[in-house]
């Protein structure tokens, strides 16, 4: 099966049809399963409320299907139609960010497919600000379950390109609307709770939260295979590139030493770094992923700089490690699952 490329213009106008779009809704309403844009990466949409669609989802990434997914919808009305309840708390986060890279976990009226909550008695919600991902929701006229348009455990893709990569001849079609613009998912917050919890770190910061609701904690704890998350990216092995890859704690000089015994070895060997430092290393491949003066940059481009790893086929990463603060946060807990874990720590 070829996988079609619906091409469509972003922004949308909201007063024109788009045929293409409403191709890839009819694909959705019959079952199908339909890559779409987002404004944080390319998600892989299917029906909601469908078990059968859903796990087709499943099968295109060879994911297993204990881990949660994220529903989309374009409005109020959709999000009423899934969830028991919105605590005022959820409703004020809602107002501030809604549209935008924000999901929130909420008790589910199980109206959605048992494989979309992996059998918990909850649901996690977002509405997408992007105009092509809200005008497809709209048009298929159902929710949307869509974790992030890759092949499991494979960097997640912000643009139809990568999409194609992984998943050509798996799904149905790719709507592409360009680039995606902020490159991490979304900032999850379980909301089931009396005390809201940031399960996974994203570009609406604890900071941001804590302007709208005074209390938010950091769920720090890593998932135990034994677990049953309740959100996804909390389980299994993520973003991670072709290379083994290690976080590296320590200044350039001692990145040089690592870079010169690997390639002693025979190793071909990538340096991830920012625009500032990019000139200070004599690595195969040396990618800078935005600056670090703007970590806004660094998280838009993170995931294509591992994926071009892979295509100049290094063997080891070094990858410098940024500010535990701000968006920061989301692009180091990207970084520690994309390198196993791995971290070397100067002078240990």
């Amino acid at each position: 099966m070829e996988t079609k490329i619906w091409y469509v213009d972003n922004p949308v106008n909201k007063d024109k049809v788009y045929p293409q779009i409403v191709d890839a809704a009819k694909n959705l309403q019959l079952g199908q399963v339909v890559a779409f844009p987002t404004e944080t990466v390319y998600g892989l949409g299917a029906n909601a409320l469908s078990d059968e669609a859903v796990q087709r989802i499943f099968q295109a990434k060879g994911r297993p299907s204990d881990n949660p997914l994220i529903v989309h919808i374009a409005n109020e009305e959709q999000l009423n139609d899934l969830v028991e309840d919105i605590p005022l708390n959820a409703k004020k986060l809602m107002d501030a960010f809604w549209p935008g890279p924000l999901t929130l976990i909420l008790k589910s009226k199980k109206h959605v497919s048992k494989f979309v909550t992996a059998g918990l008695s909850t649901v996690g919600v977002r509405m997408p600000d992007h105009p092509v991902a809200l005008a497809l929701i709209e048009s298929c006229n159902l929710p949307i379950a869509a974790p992030s348009a890759n092949t499991s455990g494979k960097p997640s893709p912000t643009s139809a390109k990568h999409v194609y990569e992984d998943l050509n001849g798996r799904i149905v079609g790719i709507v592409d609307g360009g680039n995606t613009g902020v490159g991490l998912e979304s900032t999850v917050i379980d909301c089931s709770q009396d005390v809201f919890t940031i399960l996974r770190p994203g570009s609406i910061t604890p900071e941001m939260i804590r302007e709208v609701i005074t209390t938010v904690e950091v769920d720090p704890s890593t998932m135990k295979e034994n677990e049953a998350p309740k959100s996804p990216g909390m389980k299994y092995k993520h973003y991670a590139p072709d290379a083994q890859m290690h976080l590296v704690n320590g200044d350039i000089e001692f990145i040089h030493k690592l870079i010169h015994n690997s390639q002693n070895q025979g190793k071909k060997i990538g340096v991830l770094t920012t625009e500032e430092n990019k000139t200070q290393y004599k690595a195969d491949v040396v990618l800078a992923c935005g600056k670090r003066s703007e970590l806004s940059t660094v998280a838009a481009s993170l995931y294509d700089c591992i994926r071009q790893f892979n295509d100049e086929n290094v063997d080891i990463i070094y990858c410098e490690t940024f500010p535990y603060e701000g968006i920061g946060i989301a692009i180091m807990n990207r970084l520690w699952k994309a390198c196993g874990h791995s971290i070397i720590e100067q002078g240990k």
